[in-house]
């Protein structure tokens, strides 16, 4: 037998009564590595941090709101916030402090990279201090130390080999861990992300080089559901699904699953379990390389907040090999994602997610070149294994912008109801 891998998000560590629930969901595990994401939405306030720093206010009170929250937190679990994960935690806080006083000039992706991952770090030391507390003893980690990356910050990569000997080196049974998500360590000492929401992504990582039982993604929800209960009504879980069908869930959109988490698992035929924390003991989606999909469920995946943008050459030229080439030269350097994407003899139009400081640095690098046109405020709903005459009536009272459609996936970009 080898380990599990459990990972846990923000929602699952959001306060001292969910982190008790965690303990009772790994109390009688062993061999048990935990990935944690930061705590709630420690990393929105994080962001919120940068945000007031760049706007020249005061950041420090976006800082002492998440300083409160963390040591309330501590305070609630152990009683009083004067022992050593309560220090633990201010010297995080001390670092963003100091960090902040000589940033400016930095690059933005690389301040990020300093600053985001303190909400792992915080999590990772109160969950692992709090499960030694009731028994479940356990090792933290440092993934800066063991998770070796380049320093393309905000997406970095994994030195695989190099990360791997240490993660076999560090992690020997029978022993359980706890270990941060979504960050590593970059170049002369930098921290480094694996992307947003990228704590899926890292589990993934440490299953596959520890050739691990399993992955268990803790979530809200009960399973991975053929729609977001927040967009559409009376969702229905998946009982299995294939690892194909996970990654083309994960590529359109689907928020269940980091995009990159499959692969690793697949590479290695690791079973992925999607369960509740709410309900650890109901079954959850399993995602493996025998799981079957019912191709009578359609899915249906909803991104808000899209941009669709056409760009036409300025000199008439076709959209060719050599256009292409260049544009998503552009897109790659401003870390822009294409949603969907379709092209006439000398027209591009393709969606991303709204981000609009790199929106408005994009659109004045393609102006250089190209005709720029865009529309804001959209959405982009993809529906796989589609049923064509529910699709339309779904569609039928919003402006569609944009339609795809293959034999097992259909895609509409919409203009959003609230403009």
């Amino acid at each position: 037998m080898g380990f599990s891998i459990f990972k846990f998000g923000g929602a699952s560590v959001k306060s001292d009564e969910s982190i008790r629930g965690v303990g009772q969901i790994v109390k009688n595990k062993v061999d048990l590595i935990i990935v944690v994401s930061a705590m709630g939405k420690t990393t929105n306030q994080l962001e919120g941090v940068l945000k007031a720093f760049y706007a020249k206010g005061n950041f420090n009170e976006h800082l002492s709101a998440i300083k409160n929250y963390h040591l309330n937190i501590i305070s609630q679990l152990f009683g009083n916030v004067n022992n050593e994960v309560g220090e633990s935690c201010e010297k995080v806080f001390a670092y963003i402090d100091k960090y902040l006083l000589h940033a400016e000039g930095l690059s933005k992706d690389e301040v990020y990279d300093q600053i985001i991952p303190a909400g792992e770090l915080l999590s990772s030391k109160i969950l692992s201090a709090y499960l030694n507390s009731v028994g479940f003893e356990n090792q933290w980690l440092d993934a800066r130390k063991l998770l070796l990356t380049d320093n393309y910050y905000g997406r970095a990569h994994i030195k695989w080999k190099e990360s791997e000997a240490l993660i076999q080196e560090q992690c020997v049974l029978p022993k359980n861990y706890v270990i941060q998500g979504f960050i590593g360590g970059g170049e002369n000492n930098k921290m480094t992300t694996l992307g947003r929401e990228g704590s899926d992504y890292t589990a993934g990582i440490l299953a596959n080089m520890l050739n691990a039982e399993s992955l268990t993604v803790w979530k809200d929800v009960p399973g991975v559901l053929n729609a977001d209960p927040r967009y559409f009504n009376n969702p229905i879980k998946l009982d299995r699904i294939s690892y194909r069908e996970a990654v083309e869930l994960a590529y359109y959109g689907a928020t269940i699953i980091h995009p990159d988490t499959i692969k690793p698992l697949q590479n290695k035929n690791i079973p992925l379990w999607v369960k509740s924390f709410n309900h650890p003991n109901e079954k959850g989606t399993l995602i493996s390389s025998d799981g079957e999909l019912d191709s009578a469920k359609p899915i249906y995946i909803f991104k808000p907040n899209q941009v669709l943008i056409s760009l036409s050459p300025k000199d008439f030229s076709y959209i060719n090999e050599e256009q292409l080439s260049r544009i998503f030269k552009i897109l790659h350097d401003f870390k822009m994602d294409v949603n969907s994407m379709q092209n006439s003899a000398i027209n591009f139009s393709f969606c991303t997610d709204l981000n609009q400081e790199k929106l408005d640095k994009a659109i004045s690098e393609f102006g250089k070149l190209y005709r720029v046109f865009y529309n804001t405020n959209l959405e982009l709903l993809t529906v796989r294994h589609y049923i064509y005459e529910q699709v339309v009536q779904l569609v039928a009272h919003k402006e569609v912008l944009l339609e795809q459609k293959t034999r097992s996936t259909i895609k509409f970009v919409l203009r959003s109801n609230t403009e």
